[in-house]
């Protein structure tokens, strides 16, 4: 029982190693929350798929860093994102906000999955329709060349 025990927290220790340095951690309990909280928002502009707070980037410990000074200086968790997004645009932000060309990115996926569903229905519409329309009569050339071709395969 020991064993499997040892065997599940050596599994699960790698998942509790996150990227902030112990050096990088704040005193302040409250103010180390509120940094943890708005690096998690935030994107490592390197690895684009992690947010600061996981990232071993360079860049990701310096923004880190500085998220934590401009907390320390006094200011909201708005006015710490406002700054970052100032120094690197809104592509930092995981969430960036609803408006300008952002807009055309939030409303794409719904948009897509809409048209998709559209064109679905007008597919299968159209089975449906070929389906149970009748086919056409064979014309006077096409019976005689139905009949010559029967006729070989009779024989």
């Amino acid at each position: 029982m020991r064993r499997v025990l040892a065997i599940i927290a050596l599994a699960l220790l790698p998942t509790l190693a996150l990227a902030v340095q112990p050096d990088e951690v704040l005193p302040d309990a409250a103010l180390e929350a509120r940094a943890r909280e708005i690096s998690q928002k935030l994107r490592c502009p390197v690895c684009q798929g992690e947010n600061i707070d996981e990232s071993n980037a360079p860049i990701s410990r310096d923004l880190r860093l500085y998220v934590r000074e401009r907390l320390v200086a006094g200011d909201t968790n708005p006015q710490v994102i406002e700054a970052v997004t100032d120094r690197f645009g809104e592509f930092v932000l995981f969430e960036p906000p609803v408006r300008g060309a952002n807009l055309l990115l939030w409303l794409a996926g719904p948009l897509m999955a809409l048209l998709a569903l559209l064109v679905g229905w007008r597919f299968l519409r159209s089975r449906e329709r070929a389906e149970t329309a009748p086919p056409a009569p064979l014309s006077d050339e096409e019976r005689a060349r139905l009949e010559t071709i029967m006729g070989d395969v009779k024989e």
